[in-house]
């Protein structure tokens, strides 16, 4: 291995190096073809090599790819904000653009904070989040990420925002079963919020649809109606996460559609660019810019790539691609599909407690007990070794890790790019059941799993 002056994710770890990527592949200078079934980190939502977002990005850097947004504006950022404002729901009409999601989750944090202290109401400070839940990197998205992994090297820098337990039926932490429990896991977001103080709290974050921190957890389809009625009685704002779940992804343009519920304030990134350019953003409802409008006039918050007008062509271009080829509507059909064939999986082999997800989104949790549910030890690394084996077959899927507890609990996120084909599913699958095979096998030798047929 040569010598490298690269910080890679796990230092002293060989990486293949990539050359081209095309549609749903991407091949590294050795000539190996991977399946790109995770969309990388669920962002590359229109495929590789596509040649009309190379078109856009030509163009727009003929013309001008920087400004400085207290200086100028830009046709591409404002008719990209007008995109956006377009297809976002209710009064949620303005945008703040940023460059990671993480930065929109942590823009939408003083965003709220903000809109009181407009009014005068400065004892809002707060934003209560749910465990099981990771809404960026950056000290401020990681206070209000409730993934118990990532926060604990950095806890005594943190705010202790998270306070409501999950929507995650499969693995209740309230140890109660849906429908019977009454949508349990709601009730308990007015429990925090009155035991921490209605005047505390500015808002309440939560992604529709749980990511990277427990693997497409799809909350009960009354949960978040009733989160919308908690939020308006405490006069707390609603921040959706929509940063892996937009755009696209799940077979709306926005999650949130799927239960009918308006937020306040909405967090997109990832597919929004579809991973050709850095570019993430904020949605913002009239009533809150109404408030700063009449007061302050300054949005406290910036970067110096903001509104980039580059970037904005590229999002421009990747949205067009997206409508003028039905790329949403294919995210649904082809979802239901990809659980279709996760169920016939699921039979197969014991070890996949749980298949959920909407749209292609879908999330596959592994077990040591299916009965049970019991979780596998963290130091078993189920989910390390199935990502290891699924790339060595050429299948890239991405890590869900510490659902259950915060440091335990295994899952995959299998999220290809939303123009993928029944075919393409197809092989998705055939290299997966080979690969939880091999899985099995491996954790069955080393007496880590042990079936009926072992025991």
């Amino acid at each position: 291995m040569r010598k490298t002056h690269l910080i890679k994710p796990v230092l002293g770890s060989d990486y293949p190096v990539i050359s081209h990527g095309k549609g749903i592949y991407l091949y590294d200078k050795d000539g190996k073809q991977y399946i790109d079934g995770s969309s990388g980190a669920i962002t590359c939502n229109i495929g590789h090599g596509v040649h009309e977002i190379a078109e856009a990005m030509w163009n727009q850097a003929n013309h001008v790819s920087f400004v400085y947004r207290s200086q100028f504006t830009s046709e591409a950022a404002e008719q990209l904000a007008e995109k956006i404002a377009h297809y976002a729901p209710g009064d949620l009409n303005s945008v703040f653009f940023v460059n990671s999601g993480s930065e929109a989750t942590e823009t939408a944090l003083k965003v709220a904070i903000q809109y009181f202290q407009e009014q005068g109401n400065l004892t809002k400070t707060k934003v209560v989040s749910r465990w099981t839940s990771y809404h960026g990197i950056t000290l401020g998205a990681l206070s209000m990420s409730g993934h118990k992994l990532r926060r604990h090297r950095f806890t005594s820098l943190l705010e202790d925002f998270p306070a409501a337990h999950p929507p995650y039926c499969y693995q209740c932490p309230l140890k109660d079963t849906y429908p019977g429990c009454g949508v349990k896991c709601a009730d308990d977001l007015e429990s925090s919020i009155q035991a921490i103080g209605p005047d505390q709290i500015a808002a309440f974050i939560a992604e529709p649809i749980i990511g990277a921190s427990g693997g497409a957890i799809v909350p009960p389809d009354e949960y978040f109606k009733k989160i919308r009625e908690i939020c308006d009685r405490y006069n707390i704002l609603l921040i959706a996460d929509e940063v892996m779940t937009g755009m696209g992804r799940t077979g709306k343009m926005f999650a949130m559609e799927h239960w009918n519920v308006t937020p306040d304030i909405i967090a997109i990134g990832k597919g929004m660019s579809a991973g050709y350019t850095p570019m993430a953003a904020t949605i913002v409802s009239d009533r809150i810019m109404n408030v700063i409008e009449s007061g302050s006039k300054v949005v406290m918050s910036g970067h110096t790539f903001s509104a980039n007008p580059q970037s904005a062509a590229v999002c421009l271009a990747v949205i067009d691609y997206m409508e003028r080829n039905n790329l949403q509507e294919n995210a649904e059909s082809m979802g239901q599909y990809m659980i279709n064939h996760l169920q016939r999986l699921q039979w197969k082999y014991p070890l996949i407690g749980d298949v959920r997800g909407k749209g292609l989104l879908c999330g596959v949790e592994f077990v040591k007990n299916p009965i049970t549910r019991e979780p596998f030890e963290i130091t078993s690394k189920v989910t390390d070794r199935l990502l290891s084996i699924c790339f060595d077959n050429g299948l890239l899927v991405y890590p869900a890790v510490g659902g259950v507890t915060g440091f335990s609990g295994d899952s995959i996120l299998l999220s290809p790019p939303l123009n993928v084909t029944k075919e393409q599913i197809t092989d998705i699958m055939d290299i997966l059941d080979q690969s939880i095979g091999e899985l099995t096998t491996q954790l069955i030798t080393e007496g880590i799993y042990i079936t009926e047929a072992t025991s």
